[in-house]
């Protein structure tokens, strides 16, 4: 007999028959007597777990009545009477609660002794146990279930599992705020991910909770996590996907590739599909003592996608919230690993093989210590590549192969003396290929071993008369899968051929919904049965070589409902994605990253109205991810087809998808027309707007409206008044109105908290980091700037981190707090080169320099600058404000060494490059390093006029720089109060385009 007490109780029959137990009083019995099967329980405990601490009168005669109506339920003798009370006489073991904690210590051991893939299996049978809550509370099982759950976490991330552990860990925090175990494993899956500022945000947020729940401050265990983060001190990460099977054989192409790699940076794997190769590279890189990249190339119908492909599996993103810069993708891809020792897997190079291999080669020469590991059906014929060939796996490798996937599915299966010539003549006839031999033993579910061996034999003496212009391992492979195909029955050949709709996966729903095969859900169990299909992570996805035959027996096309389907996901998505459950939405869409691209690339050749839908769906996605980059050109491609005159109900996506298309250079010429008709559509009353982000994303791109928007936007809800009220404070700050900037963005900072949108919430914080700096409001501007970074942080921005951190160390340098500052630069330079931006990079280096100055090394300083100025952007991607931030900085070193020529040249570069990127502050900050040439020559009337000036072109309060106060202070002594007060007026008071003209002019004293 078997009980169940892990959710509702249960008692199963060795026939299998359930026995019915009876009320809930004798369920309460049966469980208290099962907690300790085998063992006497005590009449006082029985009591007590009963009826609690106080029992009423009689409740010893109830208990003997209960006793007594349970034994009749079960068989003789089952339950003993014992003078102290009764005792269950069953077998620990059958009890699942006792199961349960079997598995789970040993499970714990397992971990403790580094078998991290043994302790994964036997944790996930443990917590397998549990179908639900306790009928009786036990806080020791439920802390055992707890402490497994966070053992098989440990576990899984050790077998690089920490994608899909993000949003398990996530919901486990939320069920469990206090409990910091599963915190740390979140910031280390995030960190794995490429999510550092996701995982820094999290540390922020179980610190506040601590203290606000408990007065504590985090356990040691945790901020010695945080400040591996900071130090980038954790294990090496990896995105290399979980395996679901153990390796087996390939020991000397192991041996190959470590010694390859001693002696060159780029190995490629080559061999026909089912070879291995894939699950060689994992093997490999799992040898590699260096962080480990996984790009999956197979999805690409481009080579031009390669440089996205790489990016995202970087865990890079196109650019911040705060910032729009755009930059080239292979440009942002070296940016970001050319400091890093890396290996980078690039799998299935084949159909992209010349793209493929010119983007090799030019990472390979910038980046020196990044290696790359390439898998291909033919190598990629550049210099320094070296190839390990995959031949058939060896008779005993591959028997061995064999035994082990087919003790999978047929328990106790192993090689005797019986069976071994079958299995051998399996192997000889699958010509020793991997996935061939995986997909006969998964057949030993349903036939005899003999009978699997007869019909391949009888198969493959029929197809090997057939096409043999073919390969001869290729010929093998397609037999093998031709096999299994023909032993499936209709319904599971239609849905296996209608699934290769989908690319990177699908979820049941999805695979239910597009692909429309009645029983979906027990016939993709079926085909994850015969290896056709894998499951994990909640998403059915098929091997590459199995999905390109099933491909070509698909005589549906599907794509028109995939696209549809997406489309709905995205619609469906939408307004999650402006509230709290943001973040949990983010991830949904990211796991299905490849199906909306493979969507909405059929939509632009095919359905042009469906596709600017799905631009429009996706487009605040696209946003928050920092992804457009790999939508534009979609877009571009769109607009080609559709022109000028999209349909006129389809305005907003249209306007959405010209930006996306012209994102990072809005001024290109190409764009004129298309720009011009957008902004009509967005200036001309047309009624109001259906789509809450439009408005949001045209602001973003050029800027918020003046006056009250042509089109309000159609939903007249708290987001929709939180996001106008916004406009308008940043409109009154540019202004100069800082009080009703201030009253504005309070009321948009309310709504987007009373909504949860993590992003409405940055923007209006953004603001108030701006009015407290400029007041030099220190504690204000601190607090402020912390909750934007835990923000930034949850929505996976580190470029956004990095601007705050560097925002950060700026104010506390300018007050003097110089080792604070430091140090926020220092995780700014760490961050900023995990992300890729070569700007966020120089504005580091350049803060760095800057505290160099204030302590007076200034040749460390002068160093930093121009390494600096070495990492600003300069072509068509660049922000050049970046390149002015250097500029103004190497200008005060050439001033703090008299050289008053390389100093103006150095200022009138600045407000070059500041004017380039309408980067006003950076002019006005360089207009009062020309004021403090001109004091320095002695023409204070000029250094007045110049700083009054400065004022006027910023446009919005000046920032409190004792530096600044000190300049002005000395122009005063220099002209007197009367005379200063004359010049600065007039400057101060000139309109901004005036005032830009006289510092572009660099006009001499004017008397």
């Amino acid at each position: 007999m078997r009980f169940g007490i892990l959710g509702d109780v249960e008692i199963v029959s060795a026939q299998g028959e359930s026995i019915p137990v009876g009320g809930p009083r004798q369920r309460a019995l049966l469980t208290l007597l099962l907690l300790d099967a085998g063992k006497v329980v005590s009449v006082g405990r029985l009591l007590t777990g009963l009826y609690g601490d106080e029992p009423p009168n009689g409740a010893a005669n109830a208990l003997q009545s209960q006793v007594s109506r349970l034994r009749r339920g079960l068989p003789d003798g089952l339950i003993e009477f014992h003078p102290s009370g009764y005792r269950l006489a069953v077998d620990p073991l059958t009890v699942d609660a006792h199961q349960f904690e079997h598995l789970a210590r040993q499970g714990a051991q397992a971990l403790a002794n580094g078998d991290a893939r043994t302790a994964a299996g036997t944790l996930t049978q443990a917590m397998a146990l549990w179908r639900g809550p306790l009928p009786l509370p036990d806080p020791r099982l439920e802390e055992l279930r707890l402490s497994a759950a966070e053992d098989l976490a440990d576990a899984r991330l050790a077998l690089g599992e920490h994608t899909a552990l993000i949003p398990e860990l996530r919901a486990h925090i939320e069920r469990h705020p206090l409990r910091e175990r599963p915190r740390g494993q979140l910031m280390l899956a995030l960190h794995a991910a490429g999510r550092t500022a996701e995982a820094l945000a999290e540390y922020e947020n179980a610190r506040r909770l601590l203290a606000e729940e408990l007065g504590a401050d985090p356990s040691a265990e945790l901020a010695a996590i945080h400040l591996a983060l900071l130090r980038d001190e954790s294990r090496p990460r990896s995105n290399i996907p979980a395996q679901l099977t153990s390796f087996v054989g390939r020991t000397p192409e192991l041996s190959r590739i470590a010694g390859l790699f001693t002696r060159t940076r780029l190995v490629t794997i080559t061999g026909p599909g089912g070879a291995g190769k894939t699950r060689l590279a994992i093997e490999a890189a799992g040898q590699q003592a260096r962080e480990t990249c996984f790009a999956d190339l197979a999805a690409l119908t481009h080579g031009a996608d390669i440089p996205q492909a790489a990016l995202v599996a970087l865990g890079v993103r196109d650019t911040g919230l705060l910032t729009s810069a755009a930059q080239d993708p292979v440009d942002r891809v070296i940016a970001a690993v050319e400091d890093r020792r890396l290996l980078l897997i690039l799998d299935n190079c084949e159909h992209v093989i010349d793209e493929a291999a010119t983007f090799t080669r030019r990472l390979l020469n910038a980046c020196p210590d990044v290696h790359i590991l390439a898998t291909s059906r033919e190598a990629l014929g550049i210099t320094g590549e070296r190839l390990c060939p995959l031949p058939s796996l060896p008779a005993a490798q591959a028997m061995e192969l064999f035994a082990d996937r087919a003790a999978a599915v047929s328990a106790g299966f192993r090689i005797t003396v019986d069976n071994a010539e079958a299995v051998a003549s399996i192997c000889t006839a699958l010509d020793g290929m991997p996935l061939a031999i995986e997909l006969a033993a998964a057949r030993l579910r349903a036939l005899e071993i003999t009978d699997i061996a007869a019909r391949l034999g009888d198969r493959f003496a029929l197809l090997s008369r057939g096409d043999r212009t073919a390969a001869p391992r290729h010929r093998t492979l397609r037999a093998a899968v031709e096999w299994s195909w023909d032993l499936l029955d209709a319904q599971e050949q239609q849905l296996a051929a209608r699934l290769t709709v989908f690319t990177g996966g699908a979820t049941l729903a999805a695979a239910e919904q597009v692909c429309q095969v009645p029983g979906t859900a027990e016939l993709l169990a079926g085909l994850v049965d015969k290896s056709l299909v894998e499951h994990a992570g909640g998403r059915y996805r098929m091997a590459d070589t199995i999905r390109a035959f099933c491909a070509e027996r698909r005589t549906e096309p599907l794509e028109a409902a995939h696209a549809q389907y997406f489309h709905e996901l995205g619609e469906t998505a939408n307004p999650h994605l402006r509230r709290a459950e943001q973040v949990a939405w983010l991830d949904r869409l990211d796991a299905d990253h490849g199906n909306i691209q493979a969507a909405l690339r059929w939509a632009v050749a095919n359905d042009t109205t469906l596709a600017l839908r799905m631009i429009g769906a996706f487009s605040l996605y696209w946003y928050l991810r920092g992804l457009r980059g790999q939508a534009a050109p979609l877009a571009v491609a769109l607009l080609e087809r559709i022109g000028t005159h999209p349909p006129d109900e389809l305005d907003e996506e249209y306007v959405l998808c010209v930006l996306l298309a012209a994102w990072g250079d809005l001024d290109a010429p190409e764009w004129h027309d298309h720009l011009k008709h957008a902004e009509e559509c967005m200036t001309q009353p047309r009624g109001a707007l259906r789509r809450a982000h439009t408005a949001f994303l045209w602001a973003a791109a050029t800027g918020p409206p003046e006056g009250e928007p042509a089109r309000p936007l159609l939903d007249d809800d708290v987001w929709a008044d939180a996001f106008t009220k916004l406009g308008r404070g940043l409109l009154h700050m540019f202004d100069g109105n800082i009080a009703e900037c201030e009253r504005d963005l309070e009321r948009a900072l309310a709504g987007f908290r009373q909504v949860g949108d993590r992003l409405g919430l940055v923007l209006a914080l953004d603001g108030f980091i701006t009015l407290a700096d400029s007041r030099g409001d220190r504690q204000a501007f601190v607090a402020v700037l912390t909750e934007a970074m835990e923000l930034v942080g949850q929505l996976g921005s580190i470029d956004d981190t990095v601007s705050l951190l560097c925002r950060r160390a700026e104010n506390l340098a300018r007050h003097g707090d110089l080792g604070t500052a430091r140090a926020d630069y220092e995780q700014a330079v760490t961050l900023a080169r995990r992300s890729g931006r070569r700007d966020h990079l120089a504005w580091a280096y350049s803060g760095l320099g800057e505290i160099a100055r204030l302590r007076g090394d200034l040749v460390e300083a002068r160093r930093l600058q121009e390494l600096a100025l070495s990492k600003c952007s300069t072509g068509p991607f660049g922000i050049r404000e970046y390149e002015a931030r250097v500029l103004i900085a190497l200008a005060k070193l050439a001033e703090t060494d008299g050289d008053d020529v390389a100093s103006r040249r150095h200022y009138e570069e600045a407000i070059t490059a500041a004017t380039a990127s309408r980067s006003q502050p950076f002019v006005a900050k360089a207009a009062a390093g020309l004021a403090s040439l001109a004091a320095r020559s002695g023409d204070g009337w000029l250094a007045a006029l110049l700083l009054g000036a400065s004022t006027a072109i910023r446009g919005m309060p000046r920032t409190v720089d004792p530096e600044a106060t000190g300049l002005m202070a000395d122009v005063k002594a220099l002209t007197g109060e009367d005379a200063f007060a004359d010049a600065f007026g007039r400057g101060a008071g000139m309109c901004q385009d005036e005032a830009l003209r006289l510092v572009g002019q660099r006009l001499v004293r004017d008397r």
